[in-house]
């Protein structure tokens, strides 16, 4: 039998599983956007229960699962997320008033939370984490009919999970074209592996992947003669007299007439925090000095020279000055919004929650009269109860959420069940543009129903493009994308790669004009230049003829230019 503290344990293996290996899911990524990541998204979800669990101490299954369910709804990002925390609240539901559960119960469970992941996906697709979870169900079902013990039926639901995964590709060409298996199927065969880890050995897996193991042999002995060498010499990095911290590494010649002590004596007539060490066969210095030619001019009379590094101390002071004030600004912003986030009174008829990314962005939002601003977007989904948290902000009987994301929505919705005191509407708006659309199609004097109405229709009047750059290779139809390339999206199809955004945005906007556009908005990004900016729009406008284009400094990450065609 499994009980709530066995559950417990599973479940934290579980999240300690898929951590250890989040970066082998996030490589099974085969789009070259830059996006949420499965791994990390997955990994993030289930550690929000496993966070929540450390302290349990119920022996209830159906408290412990209620618990963890709880835990990975508010905590859940992406799509992913989002379809692993509805798996897991529908187990949770299935466990209901159970203090513990054979095999025949905790697959029956399962079903519930499959059934659950599906019904919560508008157009489920085969080949992905529901088709996983549905034939592990499947097996697991089978093996129940014969036999009722948990490690049993469970064993044969995580290894017919395995056998799904390995069947993703023959579901989707897209899958099988690029050689690897669902992201987040995988994922959830890792959580499955690390629950059977506890339930059949009592072992709980440990979150350390191999691969972050310290390194051995001659490069690792390197490293910790280094890292020991730094330590002795840290102790005079606090006092910067002299611009340039000099390291080098001497082989000594094999007949040496000269001391290391000589060297030191020399170096302390042109420096400070000298440090030099020798061993049989090389000689190790540190020195601060005004002139880094002649330490080494001095050094090369007891060997060859086998590394050199030189280092301007009062640049990387300033640097780190610039970057601790800029740190500190943020954790200040951080912590104001913070307290912007306490849960008030529902005493207005309307407001606003957008999900945006880049100063410019979030004051766009608010200037078009939005309460509050989740920070996030591509790459950095925000978690339910993120979204939760500003909309209870919001003092609003009614509070429209504006994703901005199509990874992103699944993640709101969820929000609806959570709130109780008033009314909350998701517009499914998948970009920035899309945003900005709804909240300018708001009519003050209609009913909420009427507004999710217009909000959601204008979200076809608008097209959105953006460039970034390619996260990994790929390849598209008879198009071979390198990492690292500019590319183009025309309503998330890539359409274009480049060299230079400036020249990406131009194509894609000329690209993206038809007869019956009116307006172009240019939305420019962190790496990009206002000169760069103007530069791009001037060439839009030699294209565009009378339409309208406007410029607007978004910062945001990621995305080097958004444009908006109406």
């Amino acid at each position: 039998m499994i009980n709530g503290s066995s559950y417990r344990n599973a479940l934290i293996s579980g999240a300690n599983n898929i951590t250890a290996h989040k970066s082998e899911i996030n490589a099974l990524n085969i789009f070259p956007v830059p996006d949420g990541d499965t791994g990390t998204n997955m990994s993030m979800t289930i550690e929000a229960a496993a966070k929540a669990l450390q302290d349990v101490t119920s022996q209830s299954i159906s408290e412990n699962a209620s618990a963890a369910a709880s835990a990975m709804l508010k905590g859940a990002r992406g799509n992913s997320g989002v379809i692993l925390s509805l798996l897991f609240r529908g187990i949770s539901n299935g466990l209901k008033d159970r203090e513990e559960v054979d095999g025949k119960a905790l697959v029956s469970a399962f079903h519930v939370g499959v059934e659950m992941a599906y019904k919560a996906v508008m157009n489920p697709t085969e080949g992905t984490i529901l088709t996983v979870a549905r034939m592990a169900f499947d097996a697991g079902r089978a093996a129940a009919e014969v036999e009722s013990d948990p490690v049993i039926v469970f064993s044969a639901l995580c290894s017919a999970a395995h056998d799904a995964l390995e069947k993703t590709p023959e579901m989707l060409p897209v899958l099988k074209k690029a050689g690897v298996v669902d992201a987040g199927g995988k994922g959830l065969c890792l959580i499955l592996d690390g629950m059977l880890s506890l339930f059949r050995d009592g072992v709980i897996i440990s979150p350390a992947a191999a691969e972050d193991e310290p390194g051995t042999g001659v490069q690792a002995q390197i490293e910790a003669s280094d890292e020991f060498f730094r330590n002795a010499a840290a102790e005079f990095d606090t006092d910067i007299r002299f611009t340039y911290c000099t390291e080098f590494i001497i082989g000594k010649a094999e007949e040496l007439s000269k001391s290391p002590l000589e060297l030191k004596s020399f170096l302390e007539t042109i420096g400070d925090c000298v440090v030099v060490a020798e061993d049989e066969d090389i000689i190790k210095v540190h020195v601060h000095t005004e002139n880094p030619g002649q330490a080494l001019e001095e050094a090369i009379t007891y060997g060859q020279l086998l590394t050199v590094k030189v280092e301007n101390m009062k640049e990387q002071h300033r640097k780190a000055a610039e970057k601790y004030e800029k740190e500190k600004a943020a954790a200040e912003a951080a912590q104001k919004k913070q307290e912007e986030l306490k849960p008030v009174e529902p005493e207005n008829e309307v407001g606003f929650v957008a999900v945006a990314s880049g100063e410019g962005l979030e004051a766009l939002f608010r200037d078009l009269g939005c309460d509050h601003i989740v920070s996030g977007g591509q790459s950095m989904n925000p978690s339910t109860e993120d979204i939760y948290q500003a909309v209870m902000a919001t003092p609003a009987k009614t509070v429209f959420v504006l994703p901005n994301n199509k990874n992103i929505i699944l993640a709101a919705e969820q929000v609806i069940p959570l709130v109780e005191d008033r009314n909350v509407v998701i517009i499914p708006t998948k970009t920035i543009p899309q945003g900005i659309v709804a909240m300018l199609s708001y009519a003050a004097d209609s009913t909420p129903e009427l507004n999710r109405d217009y909000m959601t229709t204008a979200l076809s009047n608008v097209s959105t493009g953006q460039v970034t750059y390619a996260a990994r290779n790929s390849e598209f139809g008879l198009t071979r994308i390198k990492e690292g390339e500019i590319i183009g999206l025309n309503n998330g199809k890539l359409t274009i790669k480049e060299k230079d955004p400036v020249k990406a945005v131009v194509k894609l906007a000329k690209e993206m004009i038809s007869r019956d556009t009116s307006y172009i908005s240019v939305i420019y990004g962190n790496g990009i230049t206002e000169v760069q900016a103007n530069s791009a729009v001037d060439a839009i406008k030699a294209k565009a003829g009378n339409i309208e284009i406007s410029l607007i400094d978004g910062g945001q990450p990621i995305y080097y230019f958004i444009l908006s065609v109406e």
